[in-house]
This record gives structure tokens, C-alpha cells and sequence, in this order.
């Protein structure tokens, strides 16, 4: 297969949607911080030099729409001397254990992204699926096969600016998974193939043998626009949205390992050739 046999058409990209609202715990930290920073007349980009983040960083925590860690929250209200008000306020808000705002929207977030990385150890990324694989996963139900291709039109060009970065990073075993039919699996892998030829997406294989922490689930990291990350997290009761360092920094050392094991973009590439023609013609 050549890249003239190749034509994916994942759509036109649509305006970017609006982020959800933001949370009302959120919104009360922010603006109480605010409060305190004009009181001193600091200026955000003075926090964030402090604080060693982006002065948008502060701008987002200050307006609702970021949570702050507390390693932030201490050096904020240190220089701010608000006499760990801000500290207490922080831990009300999180006394309940949740790592993240409940008003994270995936879909959303996965629109807005600059950068998505995705590691999937059983299944193609919904992002990579055809029509009839999504439609095998999905037991035929049209309505969530349609909603599922339509979030594809992230990895072309329009109006809304540029494409998103994608790195697939799919497990070996994957390939040879059984889903659907010989043949779905046949055009599954071909359409593959075709998308790692994009300039805005890799496509690569992890070699399935060995112990690594990669197989407690699959997850994908969003890097925004302004560098800040939000990772989602599948697990067998639900999924995970979360912006907490603790989890981003679990989920990075899971992709230094799994990237250890992972085969260049071109052998990926000639491994599906090999599997498609030994296992699904």
C-alpha cells in the first residue's frame, strides 16, 4: 500500500466549542485570591514568577477555570500574607479527596488540545477507528458510532486553526485482536497506516512483551495551548479526568516505559503491513 492509496476523511473541523462552565469551588478560590493580590498590589505576572507558571496559569486560576496546586496555593499566600486563609480555603475545597474540577469535559478538552497523546493496550484509539470497527465496539448503536467518528475531526485543517498533534501509541497485542471481521481488521489496520502518513500524526507500536505499567489501563494526555496538561484516565469502573501533578507525573513516567518499548514510526508502520497480510487476507 502506497500513500496514493490513502484517503481519510475525517471532516471539516467545526468552531471550537465553548468550555463548560466552570466550578463554583473554583470561582470562589480565584476570585478570594484575587481579592488578597490586589489588596497587596501584585500584579499576576508577579505570581507567576513566584510560582514558576505561565502568568495565563494565574489568570485561569484566579478566573475559575484551573486548579491551583497546593504548592502554589503556599507560595501564593505566603507573599501575599494572607495567614494560610488561602492555604485553608484550598483544603476546604479539596476536602473530599476529588483531584479535579467535576466540570472537566473530555470531548471538550480534547477539542481544544494542542497536543494529544494516547496509549491504548487493547483496542484501536477511538480517535483512529473506522466506521465498521467503531461500529463492532459499540454493538451497532449508530447514534454513539457517529458521535465517536465525529470527534476525528480534530486531525484536519479549517477554519478553527490548526490540527491537532496526535501520537498514537498502541499496543502490539491490538493487532491481533479480533474485532468485527478479518476484513474489518484488514481496513482497521490499513486506515492506520494511512494516518500515521499525516503530518500531524504518529502512529506507533508497543511490543506486547514484558511487564510494564502501561497495562493498569489505557490514558491520554492533553497539552494545552498554554502548556498546562489534563490527562484522561480509563479504569474498569469509570473514567478519570483529571489535572492533578501527582497523576500527570504517574502518567509520564507510564510513557517514558512505554516509549522504551515502543518501535519507530516506519517499523510500526511495516509490522501492520506484515500483520494485515499474515493475519486479516
Amino acid at each position: 500500500m502506497t500513500a496514493g492509496n490513502c484517503h481519510l476523511e475525517v471532516g471539516a473541523v467545526p468552531p471550537r466549542r465553548q468550555r463548560p462552565r466552570e466550578s463554583p469551588a473554583l470561582v470562589a478560590f480565584g476570585r478570594q485570591m484575587r481579592r488578597l493580590r490586589e489588596a497587596k498590589g501584585t500584579k499576576q505576572e508577579t505570581i507567576a514568577h513566584l510560582t514558576k507558571v505561565s502568568g495565563a496559569q494565574v489568570s485561569r486560576i484566579e478566573s475559575g477555570k484551573k486548579r491551583a496546586t497546593r504548592t502554589f496555593v503556599e507560595i501564593t499566600d505566603d507573599y501575599l500574607g494572607a495567614g494560610g486563609s488561602l492555604i485553608s480555603l484550598w483544603e476546604d475545597l479539596n476536602r473530599d479527596g476529588h483531584p479535579v474540577p467535576l466540570w472537566f469535559d473530555w470531548p471538550k478538552i480534547e477539542m481544544d488540545a494542542a497536543t494529544l497523546v494516547c496509549w491504548e493496550h487493547s483496542l484501536i484509539p477511538g480517535l483512529a477507528q473506522t466506521p465498521a470497527y467503531a461500529s463492532a465496539i459499540l454493538h451497532g448503536n449508530e447514534e454513539a458510532v457517529e458521535a465517536r467518528l465525529g470527534r476525528q475531526v480534530i486531525l484536519s485543517k479549517g477554519g478553527a486553526g490548526e490540527p491537532v498533534t496526535l501520537v498514537l501509541l498502541i499496543d502490539e497485542q491490538a493487532l491481533y485482536r479480533l474485532v468485527g471481521t478479518a476484513e474489518t481488521m484488514k481496513d482497521q489496520l490499513e486506515h492506520l497506516i494511512c494516518m500515521g502518513m499525516l503530518p500531524n500524526v504518529t502512529v506507533q507500536v508497543v511490543l506486547a512483551s514484558g511487564e510494564h505499567d502501561g497495562n493498569m489501563g489505557s490514558f491520554v494526555v492533553a497539552t494545552m495551548d498554554d502548556r498546562s496538561e489534563i490527562a484522561y484516565v480509563e479504569t474498569a469502573i469509570r473514567a478519570i479526568t483529571t489535572d492533578d501533578p501527582s497523576d500527570l507525573s504517574v502518567l509520564a513516567r507510564t510513557l517514558i516505559d512505554l516509549r522504551s518499548r515502543t518501535l519507530t514510526q516506519q517499523m510500526s508502520c511495516e509490522l501492520m503491513r506484515e500483520v494485515v497480510q499474515k493475519k486479516w487476507t
